[in-house]
């Protein structure tokens, strides 16, 4: 699929991304972003519906799934303005949450290219990536999407 594609969230996912908008709008000047495990595996299951990926066990250290096409690939999700990575990759799948009921692609391809553009190892042992950065990397990479 190519960058700049919209997918339909599953409608699970769709639900909490409501109640998320729901909640800002009762609670103004509140976040209710979801995020850590929960973000990370809303990806994972996003991906395996689209891609039709393997998925390996939770926590698995560098890869979330397994491609015939694309081997061992990385995935991540963001609702917000980056991505976090804490090692290299073969190959990278991000996503951003475009509307509760949208998710858009925003790369597929290399992993490398990308981990290329994210800044410096924070305390916490990531390294970030702005999704304009990664657009960005995508249109000179594959054209543009």
């Amino acid at each position: 699929m190519k960058p700049g594609m919209r997918v339909q969230l599953p409608s699970a996912i769709a639900q909490i991304y409501e109640a998320v908008a729901e909640l800002e709008e009762r609670y103004p000047g509140r976040p209710f972003t979801p995020d850590g495990h929960l973000v990370g595996s809303l990806g994972e299951v996003v991906a395996q519906e689209i891609f039709k990926f393997d998925l390996y066990p939770p926590s698995n250290k560098g890869h979330d799934a397994r491609c015939e096409t694309r081997g061992d690939v990385e995935i991540k999700i963001t609702a917000g303005r980056s991505v976090a990575f804490r090692g290299d990759c073969n190959h990278l799948i991000v996503l951003q949450i475009v509307s509760p009921h949208e998710a858009e692609i925003i790369y597929d391809g290399p992993g490398a290219p990308v981990l290329a553009i994210a800044g410096k190892i924070a305390s916490n042992g990531q390294r970030r990536a702005s999704i304009s950065r990664i657009k960005a990397q995508a249109r000179s990479q594959f054209g543009n999407c």
